[in-house]
């Protein structure tokens, strides 16, 4: 199984296409313009904007793949909230408002994708301030959230401790996306209040002052996650796949650790925290409707290893 595991972490496609931007992104950050107002910006889920008050303006933008689009436009326009809406809240932040850009060459597909935004708007309770519709000869869909925070309470990216405990939260009332077997869907199927109650309990550890560094997993699942966070950190990790706890209803479908891994969780969070915080964090999971568990530990040696239980291998050194 170890094996399995650490052949799939690298070759998941997700995360080799996040490591092809790394060129661009050093470019981006090395050559544009600074200023002293910006507090975080790139390796951010959302950048933090220094304000004149005691609060940061957070931005994040998210681009949604042409290939989702065309096999589910509605999905696809509320994915674009929801992707957004999750950096928001995975460093302690609250969603404000929306800006979108919106292209395609038919206008059913089109109309399905505004309803879908639409439909994420509402689901969050994040109003859609501007945007730019193109009917043209391609689909194209891209999303900024703008949110907020209090300077004091900002959970970083980059900011994992050696020693760290690392925690997994998921929610596990979910099911099976419409669009891929992958992803796990944990938001069309309720209310507002229900989605909303649990992100908040990001807002709760944040106030608390209690975890180091967090990130929303992402379409890189569970290690491309924990492999950007401690790249981030310039720490390490071991990760004990055992720990890793797999939703009853993926069982029921006969979903393995192999498979888990592999999919994309909303409603889900890596964290990493003090051995004296961790159990305060567990809690406050459990409190919102969450399931949370320590999975690993932060490392000193920049590299992802693995273990069982019984026996570890090392599968990046960075």
């Amino acid at each position: 199984m170890l094996e399995k595991i650490a052949n799939f972490i690298k070759n998941n496609r997700n995360i080799i296409e996040k490591e092809e931007l790394n060129p661009i992104v050093n470019y981006v950050n090395a050559h544009s313009f600074k200023s002293a107002r910006i507090f975080s910006d790139i390796g951010q889920d959302s950048a933090a904007i220094k304000n004149d008050s005691e609060m940061y303006t957070l931005v994040t933008t998210d681009r949604i793949k042409t290939s989702y689009i065309e096999k589910s436009p509605f999905g696809a326009g509320f994915s674009s909230i929801l992707v957004g809406v999750d950096d928001i809240f995975a460093c302690g932040g609250t969603p404000l408002a929306a800006s979108i850009i919106i292209s395609f060459k038919e206008q059913k597909i089109g109309q399905k994708m505004i309803e879908g935004v639409c439909n994420g708007s509402n689901k969050f309770k994040v109003p859609i301030i501007r945007g730019h519709t193109n009917p043209k000869n391609y689909y194209e869909l891209s999303s900024t959230l703008i949110g907020e925070i209090k300077t004091s309470d900002y959970i970083s990216a980059n900011n994992a401790q050696e020693n760290d405990n690392i925690i997994l939260a998921v929610d596990f009332e979910g099911q099976l996306g419409r669009a891929s077997n992958l992803h796990w869907d944990t938001v069309t199927h309720k209310s507002s209040e229900e989605v909303l109650n649990k992100r908040t309990s990001m807002n709760v550890i944040a106030r608390k002052h209690i975890v180091n560094s967090s990130k929303d997993v992402s379409n890189g699942g569970i290690f491309g996650t924990i492999l950007q966070l401690i790249k981030y950190s310039k720490v390490g990790a071991d990760i004990n796949i055992e720990k890793i706890v797999i939703p009853p209803k993926l069982i029921i479908k006969s979903y393995n650790l192999e498979t888990y891994v592999q999919m994309y969780l909303t409603t889900s969070y890596i964290l990493t925290a003090p051995e004296d915080t961790s159990q305060e964090v567990l809690k406050i999971f459990s409190d919102h409707g969450m399931s949370a568990v320590v999975i690993g530990r932060i490392r000193k040696e920049s590299e992802l290893k693995i273990n069982d239980g019984k026996d570890s291998i090392k599968v990046i050194e960075f």
